[in-house]
């Protein structure tokens, strides 16, 4: 590891941008995931599980926008970025709001609404923070932030039904009053993060819109390896989602008592082991060794995920450590792709374009599977409950994903020593 060394500025900006971007995605998580704590019972909609089609429909929503983000994103400028925040959110709001005016379960599309949007919203945060030196530290504070913000978001939403006595239909739009002015605050600040400096640019490459060719050129140069993590990627989303949209279900089904806070507690603490594992990725210079280095994280987040599932299926782990570090593994995976993973990927490579990109084209196909996944569920009636049916699915995503990973390491490092190019130095992309 070379020594790398920041000013007394950037460190102050990297802080800065860290917790503005941390705060503000926590924010806009609330007015995604707060709905998934209730179980909207006693409704079924033509002839499916009334709360399944409501994370189906969501997801849908997300899923649609990333496939349009792949080009939204990749070609959005640097101005205006704010206001379009607000109108995203604004617009997913409203959706809130007419789902809890609406009756059920005809307030079904609603979701897609609100889905939609927000599907947009994470390339226009992170086009605030890629590109720099200190990018590492920011985007992890960011990345972390969906861990957090999602427990955070469904303990607010018990703690509003409970101690308000608000009814499930109301509730996400009350928890979108309560986030709103904190959104409007840390959005504001989002505008003040100073542009990537010339040192940035040398290091990590100037981060630019994306034209159609300019895409279609970096997906070929390096076709094997993107459809090696893409499908890692797939496998991972769809762990997630299952995980988000229906963690309380799972409680409620091992016949444990759980509380409001149980939500908060796991995520804080997985957050926490994730923004100190990918920071200190910061003080690694080298892109490439950076590149890689974040893929066997991924590979040990395969591993501890498989081993602590099997634990549990024995009866030698608590429910709750189970979903802690079961929880982890997950985000050992799935934050690399959301923070670190492309963007070393590009400075190494040293390839013209920005994050965005290659984010939203993984982000499409991974909530794809996860729509999939939830529908062959239903509409098959597999017979097994959330609880084992995400045992199951932590079993071959854990599997698969390990040989995904190490395909995916094997060719990059022959991809980066075909190059031609030192240890030390970051190739062009043939």
């Amino acid at each position: 590891m070379k020594d790398i060394k920041f000013s007394t500025r950037e460190i102050s900006v990297a802080l800065f941008a860290a917790l503005t971007s941390f705060a503000a995605y926590t924010s806009i998580f609330a007015f995604r995931k707060a709905f998934n704590v209730a179980p909207y019972a006693g409704h079924t909609l033509l002839g499916l599980d009334y709360k399944v089609m409501l994370v189906v429909t969501q997801v849908s929503g997300y899923m649609l926008s990333k496939f349009y983000g792949i080009r939204f994103i990749s070609e959005m400028k640097r101005i205006g970025r704010g206001q379009l925040i607000l109108l995203l959110v604004g617009i997913a709001w409203i959706a809130w709001l007419l789902f809890a005016l609406l009756p059920a379960p005809y307030n079904c599309w609603c979701l897609l609404l609100n889905g939609f949007p927000l599907g947009m919203l994470w390339g226009v945060v992170f086009s605030y923070v890629e590109g720099r030196r200190t990018t590492d530290m920011i985007s992890a504070a960011l990345a972390v932030s969906f861990i957090f913000a999602s427990g955070l978001a469904k303990s607010t939403a018990q703690w509003v039904m409970n101690s308000w006595q608000v009814s499930e239909y109301w509730m996400p739009f009350v928890v979108g009053c309560i986030f709103m002015p904190a959104l409007l605050l840390f959005v504001y600040l989002l505008e003040k993060i100073p542009s990537p400096g010339e040192a940035d640019k040398a290091q990590r490459m100037e981060r630019l819109p994306m034209s159609r060719q300019q895409r279609r050129v970096l997906v070929a140069g390096f076709l094997p390896g993107i459809c090696s993590l893409v499908v890692i990627y797939v496998l991972v989303t769809i762990l997630r989602e299952v995980r988000d949209s229906f963690m309380a279900d799972m409680w409620r089904e091992s016949g444990e008592v759980f509380n409001a806070g149980v939500f908060a507690s796991t995520e804080t603490v997985i957050t926490v082991v994730i923004l100190i594992l990918i920071a200190a990725m910061m003080l690694l210079r080298n892109n490439f060794r950076a590149f890689m280095l974040a893929q066997v994280i991924m590979l040990l987040g395969f591993v501890i995920s498989l081993v602590i599932t099997l634990l549990y299926m024995q009866g030698l782990t608590s429910l709750y450590s189970w979903m802690l570090l079961v929880g982890l593994g997950l985000y050992m995976v799935y934050i690399p792709f959301n923070s670190i993973l492309f963007d070393r990927f590009i400075a190494a490579f040293r390839l013209a374009g920005n994050v965005g990109f290659l984010i939203y084209l993984a982000d499409s196909f991974g909530y794809l599977g996860s729509v999939g996944v939830l529908l062959i569920k239903t509409i098959l009636k597999v017979e097994a409950n959330w609880l084992q049916f995400y045992q199951q699915l932590v079993l071959v995503t854990g599997l698969t994903g390990l040989t995904g990973t190490l395909i995916s390491l094997w060719y990059f490092r022959r991809k980066y020593a075909l190059s031609g190019m030192p240890s030390g130095s970051s190739p062009s992309a043939s």
